[in-house]
């Protein structure tokens, strides 16, 4: 079998996925020809059980609902600036200026 020619990785990631496409490659050649080892072969059948299943759904709802809660905190601070927005205006309305002590424009009135 001829040897293929990759192009160099131009990020850690991406030669990660090349190492690992190898060896599942390898790991193929190996399991075909009859000759992959009892580890490889252990190994393999523990990724297809339910528990690894299980394990990696877990992983990716974790994932979610972390994403979930980072965004609830800048929504939170965004709303926070907003409420203090919203209540400067409401200020302004009743003729209370004092959030706005440096805009003395007659604008305001208007």
């Amino acid at each position: 079998m001829a040897k293929r020619k990759q192009t160099p990785a131009k990020t850690p990631e991406a030669r990660e996925n090349q190492l690992v496409n190898l060896a599942v490659e390898e790991t193929e050649r190996r399991l075909l020809n009859g000759t992959a080892s009892s580890q490889i072969i252990t190994t393999l059948l523990k990724l297809a059980t339910t528990k690894a299943q299980l394990e990696l759904e877990k992983l990716r709802s974790d994932i979610a609902l972390q994403q979930a809660k980072e965004q609830e905190i800048a929504d939170k601070a965004s709303n926070s600036d907003l409420y203090a927005k919203a209540l400067a205006a409401f200020r302004s309305y009743k003729g209370d200026f004092k959030g706005d002590e440096d805009d003395d424009d007659e604008d305001d009135y208007l």
